[in-house]
């Protein structure tokens, strides 16, 4: 008679609950991920096959480089969502595309580099750079300047768009259990639901997909976009300034992590490994075609709920990920979800980021009383919103064109009005994060 298992204090070593229930473990952590992270490349138009394969192989880079101590997925930032507008023009010139998964792939580079710093100068030193008044409102921007092609999307079919954000809403607000963690993924069902009912989904692209293929494609691949074009420069300034605020929501998801299992892994094995293994991760993903990874809180809060907090798990997630995205038959049903599903999820997701730019703000108690902060503020929200307006600034160098978005402009603005204005006494404090949100990733 097999013993019985106290789940009270968690489980650190699922081993001992045996091969099939860390099967179906898995898959759980697979399905809390899933919704999130096919979301992103239907929003920018990269492939579902590249990016779940990017998802699994790059958490179980993290787990090597992190010596498999920290139980995380790593999923689709959507942070990266208003870089690839701004450099596909919204999805007007999607040739472009490789070009900022090369970007991508360099801003991957930048958590490398960070992480090389924090090893050398400390951790407090290196932040002082990134306060929250910095990243707050760079949050904040990429929200609002997303939130046109959310309502262009709704305009298509405003009932799919209703339904979709209508159950996202219910199920953060009311659900239970996974209800409460799958909101994304169940609006997604059910306003789909609602598609077939209507008519409004077209089935064509699924009967002509091969059942097997294989999920990189070398034109949509980042590693052959990397060149000295302007094309390519100009994409770099784009996204690069996005990873200071996915360095900050990876803290704050670690932080969130170390909370949930009651082991502090900022410590061991450290935030300069986990800072380490999330950028190559996403530099993997960047040359692959892939969009930019990200530690998330939906299998953080499965950690929560299952008290099963072996990393093993999570890997065995990441490998069923692996294994599904070469399957372009599944893609292909993917990719039938009507736009205006999409707009009508984006439409609180975008907001939601925002929002989050606002709460960051808020949890670490930034005094906008201080004129210092209101400048710093109020430089990076109109920058971002009034340069993205007009197409960002364009100059040569060296005979080559290069092109600043706004979102590049805000931040680099941020980041040198915040080193040289005096009254700059913020202190990082490793065992409070930055207050990301959990249900919807940022």
């Amino acid at each position: 008679m097999s013993e019985k298992v106290d789940y009270s204090k968690g489980i650190y070593d699922a081993k001992q609950l045996g091969v099939p229930r860390m099967l179906i473990l898995g898959v759980q952590h697979m399905f809390a991920m899933f919704g999130a992270t096919v979301l992103v490349p239907l929003l920018t138009g990269l492939s579902v096959s590249t990016t779940l394969l990017c998802a699994g192989l790059g958490t179980l880079l993290f787990h090597l480089i992190t010596k498999g101590k920290v139980p995380a997925f790593l999923g689709s930032s959507f942070a990266y969502l208003g870089g690839f507008a701004i450099v596909s023009n919204s999805g007007a010139n999607p040739e472009n595309l490789p070009y900022a998964c090369a970007a991508v792939a360099f801003s991957g580079l930048l958590y490398v580099l960070v992480s090389l710093l924090i090893s050398t100068f400390g951790i407090r030193r290196i932040m002082k750079f990134f306060p929250p008044v910095v990243t707050g409102p760079i949050i904040i921007s990429i929200g609002l300047i997303l939130a046109p092609s959310a309502v262009s999307n709704c305009s298509t079919n405003w009932l799919l768009a209703i339904v979709a954000l209508g159950t996202v809403i219910v199920c953060n607000i009311w659900g239970k259990g996974m209800v409460k963690i799958l909101p994304i993924l169940l609006g997604i069902l059910v306003s789909y639901v609602v598609a077939l009912v209507t008519g409004a989904v077209d089935f064509t692209p699924i009967a002509e997909a091969r059942l097997i293929g294989f999920p990189v494609h070398r034109e949509a691949m980042g590693l052959f976009a990397i060149d000295g074009s302007e094309k390519f420069i100009s994409a770099l300034f784009t996204i690069l300034p996005i990873a200071i605020a996915t360095m900050m929501e990876h803290i704050g998801d670690i932080a969130a992590i170390s909370a949930t299992t009651g082991k502090n892994y900022i410590r061991d094995p450290g935030l300069n490994r986990t800072l380490m293994g999330d950028g190559l991760a996403t530099t993997m993903a960047g040359l692959l075609g892939g969009p930019a990874n990200t530690t998330y809180g939906e299998n953080t809060g499965v950690l929560a709920l299952s008290k099963i907090y072996d990393p093993l798990v999570i890997r065995i997630a990441a490998l069923f990920a692996c294994i599904l995205s070469f399957c372009p038959k599944f893609e292909a049903i993917i990719n039938t979800i009507p736009s205006a599903i999409i707009g009508g999820i984006s439409f609180m997701l975008y907001g939601m980021i925002s929002a989050i730019g606002v709460r960051n703000v808020v949890e670490n108690q930034v005094d906008f009383t201080n004129t210092r902060n209101l400048i710093i503020a109020a430089v990076i929200l109109v920058s971002a919103l009034g340069f993205n307006s007009v197409g960002g600034i364009t100059f040569a160098v060296g005979g080559v064109s290069i092109t600043l978005s706004g979102l590049a402009i805000a931040a680099i603005a941020g980041i040198v009005l915040n080193a040289i204005l005096p009254g700059n006494d913020y202190e990082f404090d490793a065992n409070e994060g930055t207050g990301e949100g959990a249900s919807l990733r940022v």
